[in-house]
């Protein structure tokens, strides 16, 4: 058990220090294309640092015969991911942290919501009927999935709007400073390869040690996955803070709910092989969903309401988000 901790720790370390490379590169790669901060942060560092919630989901399935807990790892970190905004207004001094993001967000923010609430709704579809249940693949898997890519599609027909609206273009005169797009790319690359192994490896031994520990599919099981396969958001959006980008940070979170909802549910209920897996999860994962979906709007009403001040180190958007994730966990222990 001590050297199962001792990989958990080892690999979260490695996770953190590759994080600072990721978000700097994307940060590069957002100046020199010109694609922007949050179009980048929803596809490049909310794809890489969702991956292991894709490993996570999948190997329990296909090697722990555990569906539950996959649906609640893609339920808990979406949780989690919304505390992590909690987290940065505290660490964020320049007033509050959603202050300092772009509009693009709050639409992010509220497909998000729609992909969760989709996905409560077919839980609850499949509590209450079975008429599609022994089909490889469930209709509302597809649905998430094509809602996923209209997604995609329309953050960044926004973000570039955007961009146009307030004449933000690539700067000529950055584009020669620094490193090229070609090395940012490679950064970014290497980077998202080394967080996304020892993200894989953290998942596989906090997997072990929940089974080791008897947590398996229960309420702390679930947790505890949550939090480990969302080590590398809290990572990157912090090192994304450091280096004064906060669109990054704000659209990593919020775009790996996204990706949680679209790829993630849809390729756990393809590697269930059983039917359709809503049919085999608990409802509890409609409360926490909902939650969620809650949490959202605080991040949609703190985007859309500023210029705003802030109490000390909180604002009420960081009250509600960190009390909002205490609260759903303080009550998923009570259901589980």
């Amino acid at each position: 058990m001590a050297l199962l901790w001792f990989q958990f720790a080892a690999s979260a370390v490695i996770i953190l220090l590759a994080a600072h490379f990721l978000a700097n590169s994307a940060d590069d790669v957002a100046d020199r294309t010109g694609l922007g901060r949050t179009f980048i942060g929803v596809v490049m560092l909310a794809t890489a640092t969702s991956l292991p919630e894709l490993a996570t989901g999948i190997s329990s399935i296909t090697l722990f015969d555990a569906p539950d807990l996959a649906i609640g790892d893609a339920f808990g970190s979406n949780l989690f991911n919304l505390m992590i905004i909690g987290l940065a207004d505290i660490y964020w001094q320049n007033g509050p942290v959603l202050n300092a993001v772009t509009r693009t967000s709050v639409m992010t923010a509220g497909l998000g919501a729609g992909l969760i609430t989709l996905a409560v709704l077919a839980i609850f579809i499949y509590s209450e009927t079975d008429v599609t249940a022994d089909w490889p693949l469930s209709p509302m898997t597809i649905v998430l999935l094509l809602v996923f890519i209209a997604a995609m599609f329309l953050i960044y027909r926004h973000s570039q709007q955007i961009q146009e609206e307030e004449g933000e273009q690539p700067d000529e005169a950055e584009a020669t400073e620094g490193p090229s797009l070609t090395r940012a790319l490679l950064i970014y690359a290497v980077s998202a390869a080394v967080i996304v192994g020892a993200a894989i490896w953290l998942s596989n031994v906090g997997e072990r040690i929940a089974e080791d520990m008897h947590w398996e599919q229960s309420f702390v099981g679930s947790q505890f996955l949550a939090i480990s396969t969302s080590l590398p958001e809290i990572g990157t959006s912090f090192a994304a803070l450091r280096i004064g980008a906060p669109d990054l940070a704000i659209s990593n979170v919020l775009g790996s709910n996204v990706f949680n909802m679209g790829i993630v549910l849809f390729f756990d209920d393809v590697a269930f092989v059983d039917g359709a897996i809503w049919e085999v999860v608990s409802s509890v994962h409609v409360i926490s969903g909902l939650i969620a979906v809650l949490m959202t709007m605080v991040v949609i009403v703190g985007i859309m309401t500023r210029p705003r001040g802030r109490l000390r180190l909180w604002t009420p958007d960081g009250v509600l988000l960190v009390g909002g994730y205490a609260g759903a966990s303080a009550l998923l222990f009570l259901l589980a």
